[in-house]
């Protein structure tokens, strides 16, 4: 635990003096802001919806820029070969690296808790409704990050890493546009599959466990493929 913890610190300062953060969190809050007042000045009337519908399409764009050079940039500078050769392991180093990722998601949610309390100042909000969404964006983006952390383990470019990362998460976002066009037993096949699909109840107020155990699953999938990955070039 304390090399995973010693990894995660040095993430997180490396968070902090990364223009790159800087211009991820500048986009997701003039964004997140710009959407959010237009949506209640539009309507007039407090919705919760107008907190967190578009978090979940903001993150699509927002982890490629924060995850694509935790794994590149090591290859890059040539610092993998130390940290495979030094008494930390794979794991150990994806787990580190992934963990600091899911504090900025973390922190990005905290921030834009401004936007409820402005709403309240304005009328009722409903605290769980929101809370429940705010749980499932929260594991919608840790999810996300994973695909990140996998996509920045396949290669030294930063842009490469980021652009993969980009691809696999559309592919996992439009899983849910194509399920709206089938029937029957593929339309609920394919919406299993679907990252937003399993955020749909959580935004009506709904705790489901089996979409915690998804978003799990899906976690410790793209996790295990970037340690296989890490493993491949360790023994090249």
């Amino acid at each position: 635990m304390r090399k995973i913890w010693s990894l995660f610190r040095k993430e997180l300062q490396l968070y902090l003096f990364s223009p790159t953060s800087y211009v991820a969190f500048a986009f997701f809050f003039l964004v997140l802001g710009y959407l959010f007042s237009t949506a209640f000045l539009g309507a007039q009337r407090v919705e919760e919806s107008m907190v967190y519908n578009p978090m979940s399409l903001l993150f699509l764009f927002v982890t490629p820029m924060l995850t694509m050079r935790l794994l590149s940039e090591e290859f890059r500078q040539g610092t993998d070969e130390l940290l495979f050769t030094s008494p930390i392991n794979v794991f150990q180093l994806v787990a580190g690296k992934y963990l600091a990722s899911v504090t900025v998601v973390v922190f990005l949610l905290a921030v834009s808790l401004i936007y409820p309390f402005i709403l309240f100042s304005y009328g009722s909000v409903d605290w769980g409704k929101l809370s429940a969404a705010y749980l499932g964006v929260f594991l919608l983006a840790s999810a996300m990050m994973a695909v990140g952390v996998f996509a920045s383990s396949l290669s030294a470019s930063q842009m490469v890493a980021g652009i993969t990362s980009f691809a696999i998460l559309l592919a996992f976002w439009l899983i849910e546009s194509v399920s709206d066009a089938l029937y029957g037993g593929s339309r609920e096949l394919f919406q299993k599959f679907s990252p937003i699909f399993h955020l749909n109840d959580f935004e009506q107020g709904i705790v489901d466990v089996s979409h915690v155990l998804y978003y799990l699953v899906f976690v410790l999938l793209f996790l295990g493929l970037s340690v296989q990955s890490l493993e491949k070039r360790r023994w090249r």
